[in-house]
């Protein structure tokens, strides 16, 4: 377990050097996956994915990432209401144009999945397209728009990605989305109160003053006890870990909490499920279905232009395109998928390629809008 660990530690620190580069910010995910790649079953085979420590440490990141992911979300921004309308207005102009985008691709590519195909297009990534942001810089009066875009777009998938890939369990499925939300919705009425009657500054305040990390500790057994819930519902656990961040951002996250969370997340959890998910995907059968390939260029390059008709409305192009990013959805979708048989690994190489795509379209995108700096002489 150790050595598996350790090994997968170090091939992340690998995996960040693309993104520690100048120029053209790369997100952090892309070289982790592609490290992923290099390491797992379709390369040199020296991580197992199926080892049940690393399956169980892997989907405990990918709940943390949706659980910080939602904590981004600027739900107690006052400016936020003014740009509620056109980012809602905007997630369903792409959902609307999505759905016989996916219909053609299933067509073309002759694939049973044109609801999934619709869902994955219509998708964003708020794990990626907030950080983006933040780290770029990027400013304007189209930013908080994107934002509600993203996370709109980002929840209404989320709670149909069930739905659609195994239609037979969309009524348990659907009931499970129903139960996590509103226990989301419980523990954000609970926060409130806590933070109204001033306890929860209190706890703050001991935890701080004595180093116990409570708020922490509490989050994480919310968290954890959602996923169970989401697990035994047959939920993604990207359910569980976005609403709860939702629920903590709109209650109004510590500023401590937030930093024990990124070192959490970002250190440990984050990247050992993003090489988890390279290492589980096969793409060496790509070329055995040349098909696939173009699947995957294809999900990729439509997600991108499906993105761009907002804008019609006033949205920016390079926006458009960062809206496009994928992530969670379509590694959702692989693990349900293979874990049912509901997809063959050449359709979930294609899913995992057709993210890929979208992430560098992402990275193009934040470069073109990221403000330039004015050069700074020498004194």
């Amino acid at each position: 377990m150790f050595a598996t660990l350790a090994l997968v530690m170090v091939v992340a620190i690998v995996g960040s050097l693309p993104a520690a580069r100048s120029g053209i910010r790369l997100p952090l995910v892309l070289g982790e996956l592609l490290a992923g790649i290099v390491v797992g079953v379709s390369g040199l085979g020296w991580v197992d994915p199926g080892e049940p420590t690393l399956d169980a440490v892997a989907q405990v990141g990918f709940a943390l990432v949706m659980f910080v992911a939602g904590t981004h979300v600027p739900v107690r921004d006052t400016r936020l209401r003014p740009a509620l309308w056109r980012g809602i207005g905007r997630a369903a102009l792409v959902g609307a144009v999505a759905v016989p985008a996916g219909i053609g691709l299933a067509r073309l590519f002759d694939a049973p999945h044109a609801a999934l195909f619709a869902v994955l297009l219509a998708s964003s990534s708020a794990a990626l397209v907030l950080p983006i942001v933040d780290a770029s810089g990027i400013g304007g009066r189209e930013v908080l728009p994107l934002l509600v875009q993203v996370a709109v777009a980002d929840t209404v998938c989320i709670v149909a990605l069930p739905l659609v890939i195994a239609p037979p369990e969309a009524l348990r499925a659907g009931l499970g989305s129903i139960a996590v939300i509103a226990c989301a919705a419980v523990v954000f009425v609970g926060l409130r109160q806590l933070d109204r009657t001033g306890m929860q500054r209190r706890v703050h305040d001991v935890s701080k003053d004595r180093k116990l990390a409570v708020e922490l500790r509490v989050s994480l057994a919310v968290l954890f006890g959602l996923g169970a819930l989401a697990v035994w519902t047959h939920v993604s656990v990207m359910l569980a870990g976005f609403a709860l961040g939702l629920a903590v951002a709109a209650v109004g996250e510590p500023r401590r909490l937030t930093g024990q969370l990124f070192a959490v997340t970002e250190g440990f959890f984050a990247p050992v499920f993003y090489i988890w998910i390279g290492a589980s995907i096969d793409v060496r059968v790509l070329w055995e279905h040349p098909s696939r390939i173009g699947l995957g260029l294809a999900l990729g390059a439509v997600a991108v232009l499906v993105h761009l008709t907002p804008r019609a409305t006033g949205q920016p192009v390079a926006l458009g395109a960062l809206s496009a990013t994928q992530l969670g959805i379509p590694l959702a979708a692989v693990a349900i998928g293979l874990a049912g048989g509901l997809l063959s690994t050449a359709d979930a190489a294609a899913l995992v390629l057709g993210a890929l795509v979208t992430i560098v379209g992402a990275a193009i995108a934040a470069a073109a809008a990221t403000p330039r700096r004015p050069d700074v002489a020498d004194p």
